[in-house]
């Protein structure tokens, strides 16, 4: 069923499947498995990757929603001889704004607490903050939630993230998150060249994200461009930031991985910062679910 939502059209489609295997666990949270509820998504964030081509998402504001993904989650779910981590987000954000009419997140949270497994959230939205119930359940297992902020600045991230809720209104979901006992922390990335890499910049988000609860902050201070993403970013900074294409154009040409100027140099204020506030910085030391078969065998040696 086809459906218009302002000027976007939505769809409800039927998936073979919900959960797909990861390869390299370690990379990303230790995710074992990935789970994408919707095709697509309604935050409009100018940088997303997601836009690629080799997605296969042609229109990617234009939500697909996987009408069958509660019963198929609970049929894999049921077919699972180990636990091991969920991952969700990593895509497409589980808490885009048609959530709140379908609750398609909420009920397959349902099923994975019922079921007792562990999950990770990536996420943009403070709608999260709904399903804390569902959430304190499944933290009996384990559950980690990372919060996408870049910059603090409303303004700045209403050009960047126009559908997302202010980057004011996700710290406070945070630190709610946090009061819970929620392993909870931040994705700082992508921080855009040019807008966003300032020391400044980031030294406010480290230090609110510390305010609000995080135990973790994970960096990228670059951005992903590739085709039709890169001429969609583009034309979003013809948009909002005149001048700022060409500094691109002329700084990295064709170039995929566009990282901040002053890298390094960042990167090593960045560590300095979070080893003085206590707050993990790479994936090497973010916590990770672990099985109760894996911790009787650590115990035993």
């Amino acid at each position: 069923m086809n459906r218009l939502r302002g000027e976007r059209l939505t769809r409800e489609i039927r998936a073979k499947a919900i959960l797909s295997r990861v390869k390299e666990p370690k990379k990303w949270f230790g995710v074992t498995y990935n789970m994408n509820i919707y095709r697509g998504c309604e935050h409009g964030c100018i940088y997303c990757d997601s836009r690629s081509e080799c997605y296969g998402i042609e229109d990617f504001e234009s939500v697909q929603i996987k009408t069958n993904a509660v019963e198929l989650l609970e049929k894999e779910l049921r077919n699972k001889r180990k636990k091991a981590l969920i991952g969700t987000g990593a895509m497409s954000d589980p808490y885009t704004p048609i959530e709140k009419e379908y609750e398609m997140t909420r009920k397959s949270l349902k099923v994975i607490a019922d079921y007792g497994f562990p999950l990770h959230i990536n996420t943009k939205s403070d709608l999260i903050l709904r399903d804390i119930d569902l959430l304190k359940s499944i933290n009996r297992a384990f559950l980690s939630v990372a919060v996408t902020v870049t910059t603090c600045d409303d303004m700045l991230a209403k050009k960047i993230e126009p559908f997302a809720p202010k980057p004011t209104d996700r710290l406070k979901a945070m630190r709610k998150l946090s009061d819970q006992g929620i392993y909870t922390g931040v994705l700082l990335m992508p921080v855009l060249p040019f807008l966003q890499d300032s020391w400044k910049n980031i030294e406010t988000v480290v230090k609110r994200a510390k305010e609000c609860g995080a135990q973790f902050i994970i960096p990228w201070f670059g951005v992903s461009l590739r085709d039709r993403q890169r001429i969609y970013f583009y034309n979003q900074l013809d948009k909002h930031f005149p001048g700022i294409k060409k500094q691109y154009e002329d700084t990295y040409g064709d170039s995929y991985g566009c990282n901040a100027k002053k890298i390094k140099e960042l990167y090593g204020r960045f560590r300095e910062l979070c080893r003085e506030y206590d707050v993990v910085y790479n994936m090497e030391m973010v916590k990770n679910y672990e099985s109760s078969d894996e911790a009787e065998q650590l115990s035993f040696f």
